[in-house]
């Protein structure tokens, strides 16, 4: 149970430093956006669920096998997760952002395909992300597409 709270406050931590040291800021709220941007207070909403969900997943993930292929897509998809806020926000790199989202969807379905004959919950846990993740390519590619 100790591993399953430090996953938690790992990625949910991290998360919300990353989200709170690269927040979208006045250049990101004078961009055109397209009519299907939620509101703001829904991503924090989402990335919390979001990411306890990552943590529980990784954590069913690395008692299994800590150092297998799954886990390795698990650690790729948080790196590129944790990447995505800096450069969109920070650097305001809105096509290189996109990248990264793409790449990030590609690890986040990777994972569920390595899990989903292993560990049906921990691939499905993924599933709303991936969805979500492919809601932010779109929405990242209206935005570049408008700007």
């Amino acid at each position: 149970m100790f591993q399953l709270l430090l996953f938690v406050a790992g990625v949910v931590g991290i998360g919300w430093l990353i989200g709170a040291t690269n927040l979208p800021g006045d250049r990101y709220a004078a961009l055109a956006k397209p009519d299907f941007v939620p509101p703001n207070w829904a991503f924090p909403v989402a990335w919390t669920i979001l990411y306890i969900m990552i943590a529980v997943a990784g954590w069913r993930t690395f008692r299994r096998v800590p150092s297998g292929k799954a886990m390795l897509a698990w650690a790729a998809q948080l790196a590129l997760n944790f990447a995505w806020s800096p450069v969109m926000f920070t650097m305001h790199q809105i096509g290189a952002a996109l990248v990264i989202l793409v790449g990030l969807f590609a690890a986040i379905v990777t994972y569920i395909g390595l899990e989903m004959p292993r560990d049906r919950l921990a691939a499905a846990l993924f599933v709303p992300y991936a969805a979500w993740v492919a809601f932010a390519g779109v929405l990242n590619a209206a935005i570049w597409r408008l700007n």
